[in-house]
């Protein structure tokens, strides 16, 4: 099982993640969002993680020149759409990303409002790498802390991409998620927080453990 830790914004955070087992870093350059990371505040940190780090850029409706431009300055081993992106943004990008030696992967995230949400994502499978189920709530991208029906997850499944489980995951329940859904990898934001700027170093030890058993 493969553990995310999103929402990390220094250095400090993301080695704790590292060390405990993380095998994702999500960090969020969406203005808008609690946790942002400013592309010059990353350049002072991310670059100097363990090569072995596979950081992973979370991006809402951003300019595909930008992202591409960034993946680059950063290494970044992935990139995520969390916003209205369309299968027709996403071939954009794809063509700004082969600036990079080694193009990072596209994880395309959809806050899940049903069942039937999952259809949305099927015109992306030929174009992304993962997919990312997230609790749909008004007005916010992602890491509200929300869950919503694992059960929704097996229609995205069945498209053939891997999946990220995310929404409202804490060391409490995510053994339970786990065991349920059994999905590519987990994904926590605000259920590892002190705040959302800083991770509670415990509950990040005790989620990837438990995720991992």
């Amino acid at each position: 099982m493969k553990v995310k830790i999103c929402g990390i914004t220094n250095k400090d955070d993301a080695t704790w993640a590292l060390n405990y087992g993380a095998d994702f870093l999500g960090v969020n350059f969406w203005k808008g969002s609690k946790r942002y990371v400013s592309p010059t505040n990353a350049e002072g940190w991310v670059p100097a993680l363990p090569t072995f780090a596979s950081v992973i850029g979370v991006f809402v409706d951003a300019d595909p020149g930008d992202i591409a431009s960034l993946a680059a300055k950063l290494n970044l081993r992935g990139v995520q759409l969390h916003g209205a992106e369309t299968p027709d943004y996403v071939r954009l990008l794809k063509k700004a990303l082969e600036i990079n030696e080694t193009p990072p992967l596209i994880i395309k995230a959809i806050r899940v409002k049903g069942p039937d949400s999952a259809a949305e994502l099927a015109a992306f499978a030929p174009l992304v790498d993962y997919f990312l189920l997230d609790s749909f709530v008004e007005g916010e991208p992602g890491g509200t802390g929300a869950t919503f029906d694992w059960a929704w997850i097996e229609p995205a499944k069945a498209l053939g991409k891997p999946v990220f489980l995310a929404g409202g995951l804490t060391p409490d329940n995510v053994k339970d998620a786990v065991k349920k859904t059994m999905p590519f990898a987990v994904d926590v934001a605000s259920g590892v927080e002190k705040s959302p700027k800083r991770k509670d170093l415990e509950k990040m030890r005790a989620f990837i453990t438990n995720a991992k058993k």
